[in-house]
């Protein structure tokens, strides 16, 4: 099979993690090539995230073992999003076809298999996607279940239980590249993307080592940037709260203005600060979407960087 295939993982303080996972990943793609899924020129691709720790060190030494591993390090740490987009941007002039998967382990590789079907059988884009949430936590799972449906209500499209473990082919990377936008959210870009696409379903493990980068601040974060990032709807239901909230407010006027007439004297003041409360707070929560929204304007107007690669193992090779 002559289409390269690179498996970009992006990587934040992972030197618990990687010396066991390279294996695990380098195996796998000798298996995707032997079974004649991908060809010899097909590379494993690490993503530095400007980590603390010996991530970057880690990876330059797995690149000069072996000429399967590639790594690239950003100027600093941009996130997960920014990380994974440098990847595939820079993986996108060098091989056909891309599957982005995490570091640590959870997920299955063995589903890269289905993946690479479905592609050859052409689809553009494959998303992996759990099948079951059995080894999470209540509370991980009530969140993360909670995550998906409140983005869907919120009107901004993702693919229920799917992460970032997902393949794309250059013509979809190609699309995906003309999206400039600085705040990223690839969950719901992708399918903006286009292309025929399916779901390969998978069972996701425990952490093989180390410590999960995505509690449930951060997690909540990704959420109001996604909603904020993908759709207006958030602005809409303002509109909507305003309109209620104003038909509200002409109603305790005509009740006031009978109630003066008819000499009922109105009692209540704990009743009335309640209310004016309330409807503070509503104010100070619609200012604040409001303005998320301006802040999105801002960073987007300026047009900075999304990432910057400092270094790449290649550099070192060429030296």
């Amino acid at each position: 099979m002559d289409k390269s295939l690179y498996i970009v993982i992006p990587c934040y303080n992972e030197q618990e993690v990687l010396p066991i996972t390279s294996g695990m990943f380098l195996e796998k793609l000798e298996s995707l090539i032997a079974k004649g899924l991908c060809s010899e020129q097909s590379k494993i691709l690490f993503v530095n995230d400007g980590s603390k720790d010996d991530t970057w060190q880690i990876i330059q030494n797995l690149a000069k073992s072996n000429d399967r591993f590639v790594g690239l390090t950003l100027s600093r740490n941009r996130g997960h999003q920014n990380a994974l987009l440098a990847g595939l941007m820079w993986a996108k002039d060098r091989c056909d076809v891309t599957i982005s998967i995490d570091c640590d382990g959870q997920d299955d590789v063995n589903a890269m298999d289905e993946f690479l079907k479905n592609y050859h059988e052409g689809c553009h884009v494959v998303y992996g996607v759990r099948s079951k949430r059995d080894t999470d936590t209540f509370f991980k799972r009530f969140t993360a279940e909670g995550f998906y449906k409140f983005m869907e209500m919120m009107g901004a499209q993702t693919v229920f239980n799917h992460a970032d473990y997902r393949l794309m082919s250059k013509q979809a990377l190609e699309g995906l590249a003309q999206f400039k936008e600085v705040n990223l959210f690839l969950r719901g870009l992708v399918p903006m993307v286009g292309y025929k696409s399916t779901a390969v379903y998978y069972e996701r493990h425990e952490r093989i080592a180390g410590e999960s980068h995505y509690p449930f601040s951060k997690m909540l974060n990704l959420a109001l940037n996604g909603i904020t990032s993908l759709s207006v709807k958030p602005l809409r239901y303002i509109t909507g709260l305003g309109f209620v909230m104003s038909l509200v407010s002409f109603v305790v006027v005509i009740y006031a203005v009978f109630t003066h007439f008819f000499g009922t004297t109105v009692t209540g003041w704990t009743s009335l600060v309640g209310i004016m409360g309330f409807i503070g707070g509503i104010q100070l929560l619609c200012l604040g979407i409001i303005g998320e929204y301006i802040g999105k304007i801002y960073s987007e107007t300026k047009q900075r960087p999304r990432y910057i690669i400092e270094k790449t193992t290649v550099d070192d090779e060429n030296k």
